[in-house]
């Protein structure tokens, strides 16, 4: 049974952590420090405007010069955010991540947000489906 972008939700929680567009790109640092992610959602209210990442950071701030003190998470975030339903396969997930070389997806069902997967996660979930895949074709192995 292949694994669905909704199954890794309910394993890793649902929970969303973000930023509004006009906080400090120092004060999302501390944000993504403190809950341990590598992005966050930018939001306007309950609407996704856009996603902050690590790599957003050492691109648009560090390499041009910027203060994370003084500059708006609008000034660096990635406008152009790609997402998923929950109803896609991890596979799914992986092949939109590397396809389009990002590392998180929002997850949207009826045009609402339930959640946030990332690369990490799908990858781990894969890597559980094949290792059970692998330990019944083992067990059936042996019975036989």
């Amino acid at each position: 049974m292949t694994k669905s972008i909704r199954d890794v939700l309910k394993n890793k929680g649902a929970s969303i952590v973000s930023v509004s567009a006009d906080e400090t790109v120092y004060k999302a640092l501390e944000l993504m420090a403190k809950e341990d992610v590598g992005a966050l959602l930018v939001m306007n209210e309950a609407n996704v405007v856009g996603i902050m990442s690590e790599r957003d950071y050492a691109r648009k701030v560090i390499l041009e010069g910027r203060s994370s003190l003084k500059t708006s998470v609008e000034k660096i975030m990635t406008n152009k955010v790609l997402y998923i339903s929950p109803d896609k396969s991890v596979e799914e997930g992986l092949a939109l991540m590397s396809d389009k070389r990002c590392r998180h997806l929002p997850v949207f069902e009826d045009g609402t947000l339930i959640g946030m997967v990332s690369i990490g996660d799908l990858v781990q979930a894969n890597v559980a489906e094949k290792e059970f895949m692998i330990s019944q074709l083992e067990n059936y192995i042996r019975s036989g």
